[in-house]
């Protein structure tokens, strides 16, 4: 584990996130680095945590020490507890999480491995768990916060060859609703977000699945997969901010109408 940050300080305006003390996991790059970069622009301060050296790196460099990259690994526990000595080591503490990061295999169900479902669960529903509570000390300390988690349409939708994805990603809904109701009372919000964007991930699956990426393409109603920096990160930002302050327990679709929940 290792962390770099930047005496700079960059601060470009203000929409309800002034001074707010981030962690973003998978934080350097995707939705992720998207969110990073709009969360710094609206007076965030936040720890990255991603192992993504080069995308990290160039965080740092870009953003200034409103960033603390942390190159660690998501799937270890230690690596939730090293996020939050970060923040309240640079920052003084800590306001939101956004749990992003994930990794998966596509393969059919009856081919998927031991290994994918342990890669699954480990980078999306254990790590999940495990910032949520080495986050959960400082939110009480702040009087409250934000857990902004990940869902996605492949577990609302049983998009094939997902199988191991899709259940982490459910299993990380169920979780937030019972968190939800459980952490009220310290007034810490927990909500999940399910975007549908053109990340360089969703890319190389287009390439190795063309016809279901036509397939999903085809069902969203606004005629595209979203931009992470234009289409989702606001989403994750409104979450964040106490514009949501009467928000929790909510799972908001960030799909331009692919999925209407009922």
């Amino acid at each position: 584990m290792t962390y770099d940050d930047n005496e700079r300080g960059t601060h470009m305006g203000s929409h309800g996130l002034d001074n707010k003390r981030v962690i973003v996991t998978g934080g350097a790059a995707g939705i992720g680095g998207a969110v990073t970069r709009l969360f710094v622009e609206r007076g965030a301060r936040v720890v990255a945590v991603d192992l993504q050296e080069e995308a990290g790196q160039a965080l740092v460099r870009d953003l200034g020490g409103s960033v603390v990259f942390l190159r660690d690994d998501v799937s270890d526990r230690s690596a939730a507890d090293a996020a939050v000595a970060a923040a309240v080591e640079r920052f003084g503490g800590l306001d939101v999480v956004v749990n992003n990061a994930s990794v998966s295999r596509q393969r059919r169900f009856e081919e998927q491995t031991d290994d994918d479902w342990h890669l699954a669960m480990d980078t999306g529903l254990y790590a999940t768990r495990n910032f949520m509570l080495a986050a959960l000390p400082e939110l009480k300390r702040a009087g409250g916060g934000s857990v902004i988690n990940f869902g996605s349409g492949a577990g609302l939708d049983g998009q094939p060859n997902q199988a191991s994805y899709a259940a982490a990603k459910e299993a990380i809904r169920g979780l937030t609703r019972v968190v939800a109701n459980e952490w009220a009372v310290h007034n810490i919000r927990v909500n999940v977000v399910c975007p549908m964007a053109r990340t360089a991930g969703v890319a190389t699956w287009a390439d190795t699945h063309p016809e279901q990426y036509a397939q999903s393409a085809a069902k969203v109603p606004l005629g595209r997969f979203g931009d992470p920096d234009k289409d989702v990160a606001p989403i994750v930002a409104f979450l964040a901010s106490d514009d949501a302050r009467y928000m929790t327990g909510q799972t908001v679709m960030a799909d331009g109408g692919a999925i209407k929940l009922r």
